[in-house]
């Protein structure tokens, strides 16, 4: 597949804080974090710093929201504020983990359309960022892009766009709208997008250079603090003292941020200490129970053989699972890897068809591939994880699935590349699957 380059203006960023993008906009995820990123990528949490970090933004959003809501008592027909009412609420949601506050957005913004239906911009963002954050990118697209018909100015919208596409698996388009934004405003926000795209094309050394402009262009603590999260795993695997320095910057001004903590935690892991790694994701965890640092914390206690805490942790998750099943979430790639490692297969497989043909990104394909996988299905699997890896993404994870897939089919030399690259991207890409790509490429010998 060819792609235009993505051209990234030199000029200086004018200040866009991601919270005043919040604002507009909302979130457009739940387990990545951001709107600034797709969903497929890495947890984040942006938030002001200070010593009590994902505190104080969440009491600035209370705060927010008690205004707004003072202001519609007194002012019932203000569609603009009901508008902002359902974009804080769903921000309040992905800052707290708690899929709770969706159906309070809903509500609100579908006031606001009532009151005022026709090019309504505020509450287009709103409904695009609240779809997201369900993972109903096709309705998320359908908000983006009416979004920009009303105001095709709006850098915001462009941002709404990107993910839609992306999670769609409109890699094209996705860049495009990626391009737009930057040319619009090129700040924290699209120079993040900007990083995950050349990410997702393999090319680590631009993706990290454009996260260090991301991080120089940001106009808040709350912008530093995302930048510094992304940057820090982007230069975890090859500069791992410029990784110590981000994290250790960041946790000087915000020492509790769970996204701060959980970075360390994987540096921890890079270096083999598993139990720093728990401690600093139990503390993110114990903040914000963000789904996917319960997941880690149980799979570091299940690699250490502590079954019993791993299966607490496993049940902590199913928990939120079933919060976000409640409030109209759509299951994620996330949760199908779950089922088919930590449940049932055959409904690892029926949550695996369902993400691929709602959410048809590269995750969705690895999961997909590898709960077909585990289900005894590999031939069917194969296709699967061929796509996942189709835009050349350096991804550990996923070239060990289509490793163990082409083992189980007999493929032996394509098994010991993939393994092989999964090891040589991260040696300790999982606490679970790494030893497993050892162990399989122990038996079988070196590629010849």
């Amino acid at each position: 597949m060819r792609f235009r380059h993505l051209v990234v203006p030199r000029r200086a960023a004018r200040p866009l804080t991601i919270a005043s993008v919040l604002l507009l906009m909302g979130t457009a995820l739940f387990a990545a974090g951001a709107l600034l990123l797709p969903a497929s990528g890495p947890p984040a949490a942006p938030v002001s710093a200070g010593g009590t970090g994902t505190e104080r933004s969440e009491h600035r959003t209370e705060s927010r929201i008690a205004a707004l809501q003072s202001r519609l008592r007194r002012l019932p027909e203000d569609y603009d504020a009901w508008a902002q009412l359902g974009i804080a609420y769903t921000e309040h949601a992905q800052r707290t983990a708690d899929p709770r506050y969706y159906p309070k957005a809903d509500k609100a913004l579908t006031r606001s359309m009532s009151l005022h239906p026709r090019d309504n911009h505020l509450a287009q963002l709103g409904r695009g960022a609240l779809a997201a954050g369900r993972h109903d990118f096709a309705a998320a697209l359908a908000h983006a892009r009416t979004a920009v018909r009303i105001n095709p100015h709006h850098a915001a919208s462009y941002g709404v766009l990107a993910d839609a596409h992306l999670q769609l698996g409109h890699y094209e388009q996705s860049f495009d709208a990626t391009q737009k934004m930057v040319d619009l405003l090129p700040a924290t926000p699209s120079l993040a997008r900007a990083s995950y795209a050349w990410e997702l094309r393999g090319d680590a050394d631009l993706a990290t250079e454009l996260m260090r402009r991301a991080l120089g262009a940001a106009g808040s603590p709350a912008d530093a603090v995302f930048a510094r999260h992304h940057l820090a795993l982007l230069t975890l695997r090859q500069d791992p003292e410029e990784a110590d320095r981000v994290i250790r910057s960041g946790l000087r001004a915000a020492p509790r941020e769970p996204a701060l903590l959980e970075a360390r935690a994987r540096a921890h892991l890079a270096r083999g200490d598993t139990r720093k790694a728990l401690r600093d994701y139990t503390a993110a965890a114990a903040r914000v129970p963000r789904p996917a640092h319960l997941l880690a914390i149980g799979e570091l206690h299940e690699s250490l053989g502590h079954h019993r805490r791993a299966e607490a942790q496993y049940d902590l998750y199913r928990d939120q699972l079933r919060l976000l099943d409640e409030a109209k979430v759509a299951a994620d790639a996330e949760a199908v890897l779950f089922e088919a490692d930590h449940g049932d297969p055959g409904r690892a497989v029926r949550l695996g068809r369902t993400a691929v043909k709602e959410q048809p990104f590269l995750a969705s394909q690895d999961a997909y591939a590898w709960a077909l996988h585990r289900a005894g299905r590999d031939e069917e699997a194969l296709a699967f994880a061929d796509r996942a890896l189709h835009l050349g993404t350096l991804n550990p994870l996923h070239h060990f699935h289509r490793g163990m897939i082409h083992s189980a089919l007999g493929n032996e030399a394509a098994a010991r590349r993939d393994l092989d690259a999964a090891l040589d991207i991260d040696p300790r890409f999982h606490p679970l699957h790494a030893p497993a790509a050892r162990a399989a490429l122990s038996q079988n010998g070196p590629v010849t």
